[in-house]
């Protein structure tokens, strides 16, 4: 926890030794836990913006919150430019503290909500892949398997994003994760890693948008609709303009549109006849086929990254996690047949 101790590293490496009394005393007595998260995200991303995105505030919010923190530490954080900011060095020096504060309060968290009983299975996934795959499915685990239950845990933190990696041995050594999924390229040092399956980027709208003033006949069709982007954070995520010039298409803004900081918001808007969406086929399966999307155009782009499944090897024939990881191959077998 954020003890006293850990406070007066954090301070100390922030000011360099240099904080002025009263400020220890505010932050022992108060701590500002939304500010420090604010830094550490804004610090994490070089980006305003993208922590506001994660955190769901609007980057104003993020600036009035380290301002905030600056002026109760008395200290600089961020050089601030017209289009990107950077750490000071006072900055560069708290970040890894706060940081690993945060670490060690999710690390509680997860191990507070965790029941001491073996029966209990962890598995941590991202937010979108959490819900658009994994949720709809678990009925038929659970129905199966009726002595093990799950704890299921979908954080924006979770995603591979470029930053400070949040899957790191010590989660699964220590029991807050049995079972994880990620979309990445299955680099996660000294894991067990399966590849669950590989991903294409399909643009998807609704049936209604395939009739009507403008049809979607051809992809230049698409100067006529609004592009719905995907805006999640994350590594590998697809983008309209590489689809539109693999499709030989000019003269449309490939940002142009609504983006969305929530894939399952893009696929609504899509399902809704907002516009075409351009996002991962494996996270659409349901919606197409329940005849919600559809795919106006034959051309997929495959993407580098893939799904994959990561559990500590010397814990993956324990009962509870061999039979998850066993289901959980079996139904992306299935999604894959489908998918193709």
């Amino acid at each position: 926890m954020l003890g006293n101790s850990c406070l007066g590293r954090i301070n100390e490496k922030i000011s360099g030794g240099h904080l002025p009394q009263s400020s220890i005393q505010i932050m022992s007595d108060n701590l500002p836990l939304n500010a420090l998260r604010a830094f550490e995200a804004a610090a994490r991303h070089k980006s305003f913006k993208a922590a506001a995105e994660e955190l769901f505030v609007t980057p104003a919010a993020i600036s009035q919150q380290i301002k905030s923190l600056e002026e109760t530490l008395d200290v600089k954080l961020f050089h601030r430019q017209s289009r990107q900011i950077t750490l000071t060095r006072a900055g560069t020096r708290g970040l890894a503290k706060v940081t690993e504060g945060f670490n060690c309060l999710t690390e509680a968290v997860q191990a507070m909500r965790s029941e001491d009983d073996d029966s209990t299975l962890t598995v941590w996934s991202s937010p979108s892949f959490a819900a658009k795959w994994l949720v709809p499915r678990l009925a038929e685990f659970t129905q199966a398997n009726p002595g093990i239950d799950l704890d299921i845990s979908a954080d924006r933190s979770l995603i591979d994003s470029g930053a400070t990696d949040s899957l790191h041995i010590e989660k699964f050594k220590h029991g807050l994760i049995d079972v994880a999924i990620r979309f990445g390229q299955g680099d996660y040092a000294e894991l067990k890693v399966d590849k669950l399956f590989e991903v294409s980027a399909i643009p998807l709208c609704s049936p209604r948008l395939l009739t009507g003033e403008h049809p979607l006949n051809t992809p230049d069709d698409l100067r006529h609709q609004t592009l719905l982007h995907d805006a999640t954070p994350y590594e590998g995520r697809p983008s309209w303009d590489k689809w539109l010039e693999a499709a030989g298409v000019e003269g449309i803004d490939a940002e142009h549109g609504i983006s969305f900081n929530s894939v399952s918001m893009a696929l609504a808007a899509a399902v809704d006849g907002q516009g075409v969406v351009y996002t991962l086929d494996a996270l659409a399966n349901d919606d197409i086929e329940a005849g919600r999307l559809v795919a106006p155009f034959d051309l997929r782009l495959p993407l580098d990254h893939a799904y994959y499944m990561i559990t500590l090897a010397k814990h993956a024939d324990k009962p509870k996690v061999a039979r998850f990881c066993e289901w959980l191959l079996e139904q992306a077998h299935i999604s894959s047949e489908h998918t193709n």
